[in-house]
């Protein structure tokens, strides 16, 4: 056995050990029965984030958890949260917790926008409730830094797609002092950010509104929440739907090949969109030519000379693929971003068509960690206050060789395998995680296949960049009961946007109707 899987094959050893031992501790915490979250007006902060509408319906806390489950009566953390009750109080069904995935992403105001996503009637009866899980946002954050100026230092160093030489080696550097200083401020939290963690926290959040069973909805990431939950307390379970999912099982045992794989979904995407916009013709401005052909040739340009358009805007290799793959997400965004795509073209082909300006306005790019560039430049010594939780739990959940220097090598294979979104998916977990300053963590690894007493509804779109659809296809097959139905979409998620599938969730939710496996819809909008 090579050395690196025996160390993985220790690690998933002691992660089982460990998780027995974080059960047991759990079912004694069942036993004595869970404090009840304390609900208070919340702070204006976090009202001013909310529509004016909803200030006066909200409430919110700050609920204590253990910091390590397998030690309950230890340190404590706090988990923010915000209730928006349910409208018929009288006939409720009980609370309904969302997670909006990440990991990293902050949940706490998710409540306040249930309209987004659900259909009236679960606004009617359900308290919705979202939360910061552990380490993010308002809940306990987990900080790698102590200033900003030295996370711009550090972050200023790296490329989000290293491409040169230096670009490689000034990144792969100022990662491994990044990872040095989440070692030297991050604190104890950064041994206990595991999804088993926050799923014990939700369990915890389920006892303390006083619900039987969990009924929660996971966007993303939150789906690999969901799978956990499910898995750690089947029993507990009422009501489980997770959109735009994760391989569980891949993603917890091979967070190399998993990350290769997504690099691989958003290429199904990329494809997709441009093999759909060459359909529109002219409702789409990129049709004029082979948009396949022009995207690679202004793609592989960029990897050696940026392209200035008219307007003055730089585009550089990174902002170029940034875009896009932010762009796929979101079909809302398809006509912009195809009349960007040609006014980028134009630059290399004078005399073809161009247009508006509005499509030469990038939104603000964020670098690797996701600090705005805006953020940059300021002066004294200014406190950081964002947090890290993105690689915290990443990091954590998914196992890599920790040997930084075959980044180069992956990167460049990844890149001829998935020419636009390789080597942009090898730049962030599999180097970072390289050297990430928790070597054993205590996770959960599986099982998948315990049974709930009522399946879990999977829902999945054919051309979701980010999760591609064939995760959906495996989550639903690894799940010990789960239903799966699908959309006929682009982007990442669907609730709200599909009235087929909403009304099926719907009904799920409320009154515990599984759909059947195998439907297909199609969203409320096409892209075009």
């Amino acid at each position: 056995m090579q050395l690196h899987q025996r160390a993985l094959a220790l690690t998933l050893a002691v992660g089982t050990v460990m998780s027995g031992l974080v059960g047991i501790a759990a079912a004694e915490a069942e036993t004595r029965g869970a404090a009840p979250i304390e609900w208070s007006t919340c702070a204006a902060d976090v009202l001013a984030e909310i529509p004016a509408a909803q200030r006066d319906k909200v409430s919110c806390a700050n609920h204590p958890v253990p910091m390590d489950h397998a030690r309950p009566n230890g340190a404590k953390i706090t988990v923010a949260l915000m209730k928006r009750p349910a409208e018929d109080q009288a006939n409720r069904v009980g609370s309904l917790f969302i997670n909006p995935g990440g990991p990293g992403g902050a949940g706490l105001i998710y409540s306040a926008y249930g309209s987004s996503f659900f259909q009236p009637e679960i606004m009617k009866r359900f308290d919705l409730i979202g939360f910061d899980p552990r380490g993010v946002g308002r809940s306990s954050p987990l900080r790698c830094f102590k200033t900003l100026e030295e996370a711009n230092e550090i972050f200023g160093r790296m490329s989000a797609i290293p491409v040169t030489r230096t670009e490689i080696r000034n990144t792969m550097d100022a990662t491994e002092d990044y990872t040095d200083a989440c070692a030297r401020n991050a604190g104890p939290l950064l041994n206990h950010m595991s999804t088993e963690a926050v799923a014990r926290d939700l369990d915890l959040l389920r006892q303390g509104v006083g619900d039987r069973q969990l009924t929660f909805v996971g966007f993303s990431y939150g789906t690999l929440l969901g799978a956990t939950y499910a898995n750690i307390f089947p029993s507990k379970s009422r009501a489980l739907v997770l959109d735009g999912n994760v391989d569980p099982a891949l993603r917890t045992s091979n967070g190399a090949e998993y990350d290769r794989q997504r690099a691989q979904g958003f290429e199904l995407a990329l494809d997709a969109f441009l093999k759909r916009c060459d359909a529109e013709g002219d409702k789409c401005a990129y049709s004029d030519g082979d948009p396949r052909a022009k995207f690679d040739e202004v793609r592989d340009h960029l990897r050696t000379q940026s392209i200035t358009l008219p307007s003055g805007q730089v585009v550089t290799h990174d902002g170029y693929i940034g875009r896009v793959s932010g762009d796929l997400y979101a079909p809302t965004r398809f006509k912009a971003l195809a009349a960007w795509l040609q006014n980028v073209y134009a630059v290399l082909h004078p005399g073809v068509a161009v247009f508006t300006a509005q499509a030469e306005l990038l939104p603000p790019l964020a670098n690797k960690r996701g600090l705005a560039d805006v953020r940059a430049g300021l002066t004294g010594d200014t406190e950081y206050l964002y947090d890290d939780s993105y690689y915290g739990v990443n990091c954590t959940d998914k196992p890599f060789v920790r040997v930084p220097q075959l980044f180069p090598a992956l990167a460049a294979k990844w890149e001829r395998e998935s020419p636009t979104f390789g080597r942009q998916q090898a730049a962030s977990d599999l180097l970072t995680c390289a050297t990430w300053p928790v070597p054993r963590p205590d996770r959960w690894a599986g099982p998948w296949h315990r049974r709930t007493p009522n399946p879990v509804v999977v829902v999945g779109n054919y051309y979701d960049p980010a999760t591609q659809y064939e995760f959906s296809k495996r989550m639903a097959r690894q799940l010990g009961n789960a239903r799966l139905i699908s959309v006929d979409s682009f982007g990442h998620c669907i609730l709200g946007d599909s009235a087929g599938a909403d009304t099926l969730v719907t009904d799920y939710l409320v009154n515990l109707k599984a759909p059947a496996d195998g439907q297909v819809f199609q969203p409320n909008v096409q892209p075009f």
